[in-house]
């Protein structure tokens, strides 16, 4: 596996866990900032191995995530 594609990988994993840690102590915004950089680097990554179903539900999360930080 590429530096690259482990680096997005364990960024995206490091950045869930935080954002998890963010959203149980209740630390808002942050929790939605981490959660929407962990699914871009889980979509790039998803991209990268072309694994269609990573790219579509991490698609799919950036968009709720989003709409958590414009309310």
């Amino acid at each position: 596996m590429s530096v690259i594609n482990n680096s997005l990988k364990w960024s995206g994993c490091f950045l869930v866990c935080a954002g998890a840690v963010c959203t149980s102590l209740r630390i808002d915004p942050l929790n939605i900032y981490l959660l929407n950089l962990a699914s871009i680097c889980y979509g790039i990554w998803g991209y990268r191995i072309k694994e269609l179903n990573q790219v579509v539900v991490n698609v799919f999360l950036i968009g709720i995530y989003l709409m958590g930080i414009l309310r």
